[in-house]
């Protein structure tokens, strides 16, 4: 099997987590396009009673496309999942995600979330996190000042993420700073705390303590797993 085939089968296995009458938080990336447009089947042919919340304006104009029913985050009290992707994952279900650049929406939603379900393919399980840069949200102003601290407080280079020749653009108008701390990030909510003390940085692409189950998508096809102790076990 291609990896490509087992990140849709993967992305369509995500679904099986949904209901009729939940609130779902739509991830965005590659693998987690495939469980939209699952989810938008079912809503067309089987009836699944679903409302989403894109964590992207991509997002948001795939699952418009594809006629789901989405409404703003503000508009719904907490949601009930929300799948999603991830750039890394380690074994105790610590993630790496912004490579896609939309940490700060995905980690809004996946806070008011009952649960976050991953879809990703082996290739993003790690020992230890940060072979994967680790994107950070910052403010455009003061942006140079705010990469050097970062530099300070991780010990390693970091530099803004370009689009072409100009610095990338979040969805909400801020920069992205990719952080290449290699793999040693042994205590990743350590990290992210000492970040969010920096002014400049909006938010971290760490996300601690949130995925309960990875879909995971590999040659042989896919696997379902889930964390012990978490909100799908």
């Amino acid at each position: 099997m291609s990896i490509d085939e087992a990140k849709r089968l993967a992305g369509i296995a995500a679904c099986n987590e949904v209901q009729s009458g939940m609130k779902v938080g739509l991830g965005t990336g590659s693998t987690v396009h495939h469980t939209i447009v699952e989810l938008a089947r079912r809503y067309h042919d089987e009836g699944l009673d679903i409302v989403g919340v894109p964590t992207s304006l991509a997002t948001h104009a795939l699952a418009t496309e594809l006629g789901l029913p989405l409404v703003e985050l503000d508009d719904v009290e907490g949601l009930d999942l929300v799948i999603d992707g991830a750039d890394e994952v380690d074994a105790s279900f610590q993630l790496i995600k912004g490579g896609g650049a939309a940490l700060l929406r995905e980690k809004l939603v996946a806070q008011a979330s009952g649960a976050m379900v991953v879809v990703a393919d082996d290739r993003k399980m790690v020992e230890t996190l940060g072979a994967f840069p680790l994107p950070i949200e910052i403010t455009r102003f003061g942006h140079g000042t705010t990469v050097g601290a970062i530099m300070n407080v991780l010990g390693c280079k970091a530099e803004l993420r370009m689009d072409g020749e100009a610095p990338l653009v979040t969805d909400n108008g801020n920069f992205i700073v990719d952080a290449h701390t290699g793999p040693h990030l042994t205590h990743p909510a350590n990290s992210e705390a000492a970040l969010l003390r920096l002014a400049g940085v909006v938010q971290v692409g760490l996300f601690i303590d949130m995925c309960d189950v990875v879909h995971l998508a590999g040659a042989s096809g896919t696997e379902r797993l889930v964390r012990s102790g978490g909100r799908l076990a």
